[in-house]
């Protein structure tokens, strides 16, 4: 569908030209920025603690939430220590630079978010993840003493596909290994509670940092890096860590005292996601899986359809206006049982067309 502008924020009901549509698309995963809950909280902790901080971490007065925040969410995730900056994207670059600064050779997964990716680099699309991934595995078995950083997602949401990364330690008995991961859709829904996939990953033999943005499930105007005290001080040594601005402490704040509503979110999603998955097990033309909310619809003819019963997905090219067009249902806590039904309802009919 060509571009439309709305002026009130999403939520699971839209209005285009006068017209409601139910929204299934977008990256709010659990809802959280249409919590009524979750914004009644916000709302004070705005008052308590402003709009906006546009000061330097490293300034000699300091809002002691980012440091509260940082322990906080490090010790949910498992992680020795955290660094919070105002982006997801500007959490990346940090990472970015502060492990390639220390490698010789960067191997990058396909579809890889362009804030992990260094200058110089590019995503390859000819090989999927498990081709990548056993391209990875064979070029290291013909390299010793090697300092190799592998970059990638943990799961594409444009595919719908989760990434395992437990291979990638055995990759350290001939070389050194750092792993950088984007957990930018998996804060929330995927690994350990609503704190990503850092714990699952994590082991002695290789150097792992997790980047990403807080702003998709979590709706919070931030970016995270997670990793060892040591990763985490030198990045926080840098002229890009002091000269930016911190995100919103006033969401950081509200993120801490509403655990229960991001617990009961995901639980909802997963709910969601699992009855979805089971009612379209039979149909062809869409893939996905019931741990992960998007799922791909294959029939570009699809997209207008809904649109024609009311229902919007995600379809835009990228990540350029010239690439190809991604199809997407996108499952949200913020929808109701009824929402889901409809949708399935409607696909079913196409399904016999």
């Amino acid at each position: 569908m060509k571009p439309q502008y709305i002026r009130k924020g999403i939520d699971r009901v839209i209005e285009i030209e006068g017209k409601s549509f139910l929204y299934f698309s977008g990256t709010s995963y659990l809802g959280i920025g249409q919590n009524v809950e979750f914004l009644e909280v916000l709302a004070k902790n705005l008052f308590d603690l402003g709009s906006n901080h546009g000061q330097s971490r490293v300034n000699n007065i300091r809002l002691k939430i980012f440091d509260e925040f940082e322990e906080f969410f490090a010790q949910e995730a498992k992680a020795p220590k955290s660094a919070i900056l105002s982006s997801g994207y500007l959490a990346g670059i940090a990472a970015t630079q502060y492990l390639a600064a220390s490698t010789e050779e960067i191997w990058i997964a396909p579809n890889t978010h362009a804030a992990v990716i260094p200058n110089g680099y590019s995503s390859g699309t000819q090989l999927n993840f498990n081709q990548w991934k056993k391209a990875c595995q064979e070029q290291a078995s013909q390299l010793f003493g090697k300092k190799i950083l592998l970059i990638g997602n943990a799961v594409d949401p444009l595919l719908g596909e989760i990434h395992d990364y437990s291979w990638v330690k055995d990759l350290a008995e001939k070389n050194s290994i750092s792993l950088l991961i984007d957990d930018s859709h998996a804060f929330g829904v995927l690994g350990r509670g609503v704190f990503g996939t850092y714990a699952q990953w994590q082991n002695p033999a290789i150097r792992l940092v997790v980047s990403g943005s807080l702003g998709k499930a979590l709706a919070l105007p931030a970016g995270i890096i997670l990793g060892s005290e040591e990763s985490i001080d030198a990045i926080k040594s840098t002229p890009l860590y002091g000269g930016a601005s911190p995100g919103s402490p006033a969401h950081l704040h509200t993120f801490m005292e509403t655990q229960s509503i991001y617990e009961k979110s995901k639980s909802q999603l997963q709910d969601y996601c699992g009855i979805f998955a089971q009612e379209i097990s039979g149909f062809k033309g869409i893939k996905g899986s019931r741990n992960f909310p998007a799922f791909i619809i294959e029939k570009v003819d699809w997209v207008s359809k809904l649109e024609n019963a009311g229902i919007i997905i995600s379809s835009f090219p990228y990540p350029t206006q010239s690439s190809p067009h991604i199809n997407r249902i996108v499952i949200s806590a913020f929808h109701e049982f009824d929402d889901l039904f409809y949708l399935v309802n409607t696909l079913y009919q196409l399904q016999k067309e």
